[in-house]
């Protein structure tokens, strides 16, 4: 199973969850074929995994227990190098001068993120720029006699008009 934000799970429903993910990891350690889970036996699938995200230090966030820390394995994650996810993009959608316009673009959305208002209804991070990375790469399949710098700023342009 996959979790995502598991911390934002209420403390009561968490205390729920770690018994049933107990119960499923001691079953695996058991190496049984079937189980008791919630009252019912079922077929247990040996290669079964669990997987969480989190994101502290925010707010509404719960502290994990420490019986359930216990169970997942921590892997940091670090903020994604947008640059050069922006310029492969880019080389993917077939544009020539991506190197150039990925650091365009970047630079644009840093200015935009880091001045523009905070509103939720601005989004400036990786979601929103692939989305627009992906309009110009149908713009340029659909324009090919526009400049490169001319189909970004339109896909820019369309993706970001209210």
């Amino acid at each position: 199973g996959c979790f995502d934000e598991f911390n934002r799970i209420n403390i009561e429903v968490l205390s729920v969850v770690s018994s049933q993910l107990r119960t499923i990891q001691n079953a695996l350690h058991a190496n049984v074929k079937r189980f008791m889970f919630c009252g019912k036996e079922i077929n247990l699938n040996n290669t079964v995994g669990f997987f969480v995200t989190m994101n502290p230090g925010y707010e509404g966030r719960t502290e994990l227990p420490d019986n359930l820390k216990a169970m997942f394995r921590p892997v940091t994650m670090i903020r994604p190098d947008l640059q050069q996810i922006c310029e492969i993009m880019l080389f993917s959608e077939g544009f020539n001068g991506a190197r150039a316009l990925a650091k365009k673009m970047t630079v644009l959305y840093s200015l935009a993120q880091g001045q523009l208002s905070k509103q939720h209804h601005y989004d400036f991070g990786l979601r929103a720029l692939k989305s627009v990375l992906v309009m110009a790469g149908q713009l340029k399949r659909d324009t090919p006699e526009f400049s490169e710098d001319l189909v970004l700023m339109r896909a820019l342009r369309d993706m970001n008009m209210p």
